[in-house]
């Protein structure tokens, strides 16, 4: 029964994260393609998919990077005032995740381990972990 549920809610829970993603994405002032690379698709996919109504299936390694960036959003948030929050994923960071280079690069560059990896390190930094 319980997979039932969740197959029956699975479009619902990807509009939720398009269209939280689709937010954050603007908060953070992406270009189209980082949105879509870090959303891991093509640039048309991810113009077709930001829009209410969208039809395609998203995988679940997708999901999972949708369910991520939310968090590190949150995170982010929660930690820095709006300005900065707003600003960190895309300045220059002598981090050990990033060696000098954006996060928004890096987390492109590595794909979803590293956007875990960036999750938790945020969460780290606010005391979560």
């Amino acid at each position: 029964m319980k997979n039932l549920v969740m197959a029956q809610s699975a479009p619902a829970f990807q509009a939720v994260g398009l269209k939280a993603f689709a937010r954050i994405a603007e908060a953070w002032s992406l270009k189209l393609p980082e949105a879509a690379a870090l959303a891991d698709m093509s640039q048309s996919t991810w113009k077709r998919a930001r829009k209410p109504g969208f039809s395609g299936d998203l995988s679940q390694d997708q999901m999972l990077r949708l369910s991520a960036l939310i968090g590190l959003y949150k995170s982010l948030e929660l930690y820095f005032d709006a300005p900065v929050s707003r600003a960190w994923i895309k300045l220059p960071n002598g981090g050990p995740e990033f060696d000098g280079a954006r996060p928004v690069d890096t987390m492109i560059a590595g794909g979803l381990p590293k956007i875990l990896r960036v999750r938790g390190y945020v969460d780290a930094l606010r005391g979560g972990v």
